[in-house]
């Protein structure tokens, strides 16, 4: 077997570490599945077994691999991980989707998608320039999630209005004209939630391509997380209503 390289962006494969989001890969992406890793001391762990017994009836070639697992994760009680085939998905238009727009922070693009899982949005457009959505520190902060997903990148936002001409879009702004809970009540499935880099936000220009939203926060900070963001944006919309406190 060839052997496996540190993680970049160029590689066609990739390494989702961990045993429970591995079980999530080998659930969702079982075609996908190159290499099952695994550290000589987690062989009795349950994960591990149960890994190793999806991975035979799989024909997934098994081997022990204590030094990649250290060197991707950074840690040294990383029990195991698959090495797995990067893939294309589309987006399917009948249903929500997410919009993630430059985003750069792997750990709250990761949380954020977890997040998007959970309250049943399951087609997410990332938009360039971004983080790597096959880096396996997404992938860990998912938590599996991804997998699950239909994930597709884009070159620019322009791109994806191209392929989504008709949708509602909803761009999540600091400065929006309607709040939350006002703009959730009225929105019609299919709809895109559209959020911004972590730092800058969406560009003004977007409050002119649909209705603009804002998430009615005390004064006593200045932004969200995105991740978090994300979370109470996509469960008001699909689920309820967010209802803030008065901060005292």
């Amino acid at each position: 077997m060839p052997k496996l390289e540190p993680y970049s962006r160029k590689l066609p494969y990739s390494y989702q570490l961990g045993v429970f989001p591995a079980l999530m890969l080998l659930e969702a992406r079982p075609e996908c599945a190159a290499r099952l890793l695994l550290h000589p001391q987690g062989l009795e762990n349950e994960g591990v077994i149960k890994l190793r017994e999806i991975c035979a009836k799989l024909g997934v070639r098994e081997e022990l691999a204590e030094r990649v697992l250290r060197r991707e994760s950074k840690k040294d009680n990383c029990f195991a991980g698959l090495v797995f085939n990067k893939y294309d998905c589309a987006l399917d238009p009948s249903l929500n989707h997410a919009v993630l727009c430059q985003i750069s922070d792997a750990g709250n693009a990761g949380t954020a998608m977890r997040s998007l899982l959970g309250f049943g949005v399951k087609d997410v457009a990332v938009v360039k320039p971004c983080v790597d959505v096959f880096d396996p520190h997404v992938l860990r902060a998912s938590m599996g999630a991804f997998f699950k997903l239909r994930v597709k990148v884009y070159e620019n936002f322009d791109d994806y209005r191209a392929e989504f001409p008709d949708r509602p879009l909803y761009p999540f702004m600091l400065d929006a004209s309607k709040p939350l809970n006002e703009v959730a009540r009225a929105a019609r499935p299919p709809f895109s939630l559209v959020f911004g880099n972590e730092a800058a936000g969406l560009p003004p220009v977007f409050a002119t391509y649909g209705q603009s939203v804002r998430i009615p926060q005390s004064d006593e900070i200045d932004s969200l997380n995105l991740a978090v963001a994300v979370s109470v944006g996509t469960y008001t919309f699909m689920n309820g209503e967010w209802e803030m406190g008065n901060g005292k």
